[in-house]
């Protein structure tokens, strides 16, 4: 059984990367952090820094979203970590609610949603994407892994679609 635990990127970050450690100690399997880079400090720097201090935890949000981040460089960003330090990544997109709302935004619709989980898994996985009438891959990317979406929202959602609406997936190197 996996066991994940939930923390703020509060300051000092090297107080989450020392949590980080005493989890994986703890025998905890997954290690996840808020993405709402104006309420917390930005969790994907904190992210390598954790990966570097240890050595099986897997690392990633819950959850980032559509609307505050490019999707390429979502993708960009798991598979580098992953090409850094083994298949130790986790991610989870969501609509954006508190990272948008916070800043007077509307959070994604469940189209937009669906569309950048399919983009981002794909991408960093090393498949061809079609977005915004180009077709492309990261090309140094040689990756795959089974997606899974976890919660029974997600699991549900997904079930009637194949693109999901919100989910949670490793993302492995080969």
């Amino acid at each position: 059984m996996d066991f994940g635990l939930v923390a703020q990127t509060n300051p000092p970050s090297r107080d989450v990367v020392e949590l980080a450690k005493r989890a994986e100690d703890a025998g905890f399997t997954n290690f996840w952090t808020f993405d709402s880079a104006v309420l917390w400090q930005e969790p994907f720097v904190i992210y390598s820094q954790i990966l570097s201090a240890t050595t099986s935890i897997k690392v990633g949000p819950m959850v980032t979203n559509p609307l505050t981040r490019d999707w390429t460089v979502t993708a960009s960003l798991f598979a580098t970590l992953n090409e850094m330090f083994g298949p130790r990544t986790i991610c989870g997109i969501g609509r954006g609610d508190s990272a948008v709302r916070f800043t007077g935004g509307q959070p994604a619709s469940l189209a937009m949603l669906g569309e950048c989980i399919e983009v981002v898994k794909n991408l960093a996985e090393g498949r061809e994407v079609t977005l915004r009438d180009q077709t492309f891959s990261i090309p140094w990317v040689n990756s795959r892994s089974g997606w899974r979406p976890t919660g029974p929202r997600h699991s549900r959602s997904a079930e009637r679609s194949p693109t999901g609406s919100s989910c949670n997936w490793p993302i492995r190197s080969s």
